[in-house]
């Protein structure tokens, strides 16, 4: 969670400067700004603030705009303040929106409002990409933005000058300064800006969707959704967190590290903020997990999960330090409550081998992309301080590989997940 952030209680994904959502305050009236995922503002005059209710602001705010009935389920209204100072009420998606319902989305609007805030993500590496898929989905955006292409037009000068329009800042790897004064307009296009011209070449222009009420603009905001849900973490909610670094050195310099929490129906998946790439992505099924709050000690989130040492299989717990850790061990029950709720009407898939999201936007065609060598979105363990335990019927200690039961009982039933216990070799010295 970017900040303090709530969805009618619950955590949410934007982060939004200092800036109120109450502009003015009578003795019974008051006006409510309510922003967008664009940026803009929709002004609500409300009576008696104190005492209207999250359903009744959502109402208005639908009513404005013009949205269908399933914006109610669509979207949720999110309370976001970094310092817990003048929050700000934004309308973005609901975390608990499931991606098969969204594929059934055709009104425009609706289309619109989850594009924008998706390609908000996708541009702060909030959802961090790699950059075959960020060209695809700027080449989107390019559509969006500037028609259709056009060969002959000079696209690459519109492309360069708005590079980090249509790409994550980090990828716009330009000069600055003395060099990018020498770089004039005829200036040979990069590695990345060629790679967006070509995915811009390639937007299928579409005469409209598979609904007559779709335009064809709205069939690009699909399209730009479609490719987000390949990422795992499409639709979360996001949390701030530091982990340990490994040691380092002789020293053993270790530390902490800025890390952003992310949270979804699906899974729970642990992001560098600085690297912008996945450290760690675990579906419900694969993890344990708790959080502890000691007195005059930080807030920690616990996630134990499978692993290896050199080789040979253990139990691995990292430690997640948050003042929102108690926040996201609520969420974590409750999307696991909701998919079990879900689940008998979904095929089931066996434990032993790979599993994905059963929705209908996880094509097993697409799916191998995001396995690509090096992807962001892999897991990247070696870069975490972990913890490798046995419990020996006395206490926890950190062994060398060997596993037992669990040391949480907060977990996904065994009979719908696949993380699995061994028993401890005798054999296997234990190290301090």
């Amino acid at each position: 969670m970017e900040g303090a952030e709530g969805n009618a209680g619950q955590p949410g994904p934007a982060e939004r400067s200092h800036r109120s959502s109450v502009s003015s305050v009578g003795a019974r009236a008051a006006d409510v700004l309510v922003y967008l995922a664009d940026d803009t503002v929709v002004p609500l005059a409300v009576e008696n603030l104190s005492s209207i209710s999250a359903h009744e602001l959502h109402r208005a705010v639908r009513e404005v705009l013009q949205l269908p009935d399933m914006a109610l389920e669509a979207f949720a209204l999110w309370l976001v303040s970094p310092l817990l100072d003048e929050p700000s009420l934004q309308f973005r998606r609901n975390v608990f929106f499931p991606k098969r319902r969204e594929l059934q989305v055709h009104d425009e609007e609706v289309l619109r409002l989850l594009y924008e805030e998706a390609k908000g993500n996708v541009l702060t590496a909030r959802y961090p990409c790699d950059l075959e898929d960020c060209e695809v989905l700027g080449g989107l955006v390019c559509r969006v933005q500037l028609g259709p292409y056009q060969p002959g037009q000079p696209a690459a000068c519109t492309v360069r000058e708005k590079l980090d329009s249509f790409l994550p800042a980090h990828l716009c790897k330009r000069g600055h300064g003395l060099f990018a004064a020498f770089r004039g307009r005829g200036a040979k296009t990069g590695p990345c800006e060629q790679g967006l011209l070509n995915a811009y070449r390639q937007v299928k222009e579409m005469a409209g969707g598979d609904s007559e009420r779709e335009t064809t603009l709205g069939s690009h905001y699909r399209a730009y959704l479609l490719k987000c849900h390949e990422l795992p973490f499409y639709g979360c909610a996001f949390f701030h967190g530091e982990v340990d670094k490994p040691t380092q050195g002789f020293l053993h310099r270790g530390g902490r590290k800025p890390v952003t929490v992310a949270i979804s129906l699906e899974g729970v998946h642990v992001i560098d903020n600085r690297e912008k790439h996945v450290l760690l992505g675990l579906r419900f099924q694969e993890l344990s997990w708790d959080h502890t709050s000691p007195e005059e000690e930080e807030p920690v989130l616990w996630l134990e999960f499978d692993g290896d040492s050199e080789g040979t299989p253990v139990n691995k717990l990292l430690r997640i330090y948050s003042k929102q850790a108690e926040l996201m061990s609520v969420l974590i029950e409750y999307c696991i409550e909701l998919s079990q709720a879900a689940e008998p009407a979904l095929p089931q898939e066996s434990a032993s081998g790979p599993q994905e999201a059963p929705s209908p936007s996880s094509a097993p065609t697409q799916r191998p992309k995001l396995r690509r060598q090096g992807s962001v979105v892999c897991s990247r363990i070696q870069h975490l301080s972990t913890i490798d335990y046995v419990e020996d019927g006395s206490g926890i200690k950190r062994v060398k590989p060997k596993r037992t039961t669990s040391f949480f009982s907060r977990q996904l039933s065994s009979s719908h997940g696949s993380y699995t216990v061994v028993q401890p070799n005798d054999n296997s010295p234990e190290q301090g």
